[in-house]
């Protein structure tokens, strides 16, 4: 798109900034519409730049990538001048809205099941790249009187016993770190008793806010979330075995999608290179040649 005469776009910058001009009103405007030459520079100033409209392009990710996304693209912006926009939820919903034609470029999810699944209806370019394999853990907010442990032991006793009340974790229905949480239920002959006390988020990000809030006496979130500063100072956690979840891998993949364009695909390469990937392990997610069981 050819910009107006009245924008200038900056070497180094993502935005446009509007450089001044001297307006000259021809006889028609003077003595007869003012207001309409108001209203038509007002429409200059207000078009749409196309850094704006090609290089932002809409980003769908995972709850679980919230801290380690935002700084690997406050990264890309620094060292190409570039811009995305980053929006975050739960995997499954994702899906759901790009398969009704939400204008995404790119989609990280944290089950690549819902990338098969994208692929399969030709919304995607290809079949994508595993990028990661999260883990989980139990967590519990300071002043909780549940113990965390890998064997979630404490966890165990304190459902017998009655100090667990209210416990959080992502919706089974559509968030893949949701199910992993359940299938560690499940594995600890938990589930059952524990339905009744849980609190759902909608994505594992809100799961999180809700473990960490002191509302609930603990909850089974990503560990990329837990390890983030603003999350970890809120309370103690435990990494959960990855055989307590071994039928919900969270093999995480990500995918251009049809209407992906430069800007995306740059984005695209940039997370799988060396920094990218120092990041991801950084917090906590386990790189795809790496061992899961560690």
């Amino acid at each position: 798109m050819r910009h107006p005469t009245s924008m200038k776009r900056p070497q180094h910058s993502g935005r446009c900034v509007p450089q001044a001009v001297p307006l000259r009103f021809s006889p028609f405007f003077r003595g007869k519409s003012l207001a309409a030459a108001v209203l038509l520079l007002a429409l200059v100033l207000a078009a749409p730049c196309s850094s704006l409209a090609a290089d932002a392009p809409p980003v769908a990710a995972a709850a679980d990538l919230k801290f380690a996304l935002t700084e690997l693209a406050e990264h890309f912006t620094r060292d190409t001048g570039r811009e995305i926009r980053l929006s975050f939820g739960s995997s499954g919903n994702f899906t759901t809205q790009i398969e009704n034609g939400a204008p995404f470029q790119i989609f990280l999810s944290a089950d690549e099941q819902y990338i098969f699944r994208l692929a399969a209806k030709n919304l995607t370019q290809d079949q994508g790249t595993l990028y990661a394999i999260g883990r989980i853990v139990l967590f519990a907010p300071h002043g909780s009187p549940l113990r965390v442990d890998e064997a979630m032991a404490d966890l165990k006793a304190a459902v017998g016993d009655g100090r667990i009340k209210r416990f959080a974790i992502a919706n089974p229905e559509h968030a893949p770190y949701g199910r992993a949480a359940r299938a560690a239920l499940q594995a600890m002959g938990l589930w059952s008793s524990m339905e009744t006390r849980l609190v759902l988020g909608e994505n594992a990000s809100q799961a999180t806010q809700f473990a960490t809030s002191g509302s609930c006496q603990g909850g089974i979130i990503p560990l990329s979330l837990s390890k983030a500063p603003e999350v970890a100072k809120l309370g103690i956690f435990a990494l959960i075995p990855t055989d307590r979840h071994a039928g919900e891998p969270l093999r995480q993949r990500m995918v251009l999608l049809n209407t992906a364009g430069e800007t995306a695909r740059a984005f695209y390469q940039y997370l799988q290179a060396p920094h990218a990937r120092e990041v991801f392990s950084r917090y906590g997610f386990v790189l795809p040649e790496e061992d899961a069981s560690r």
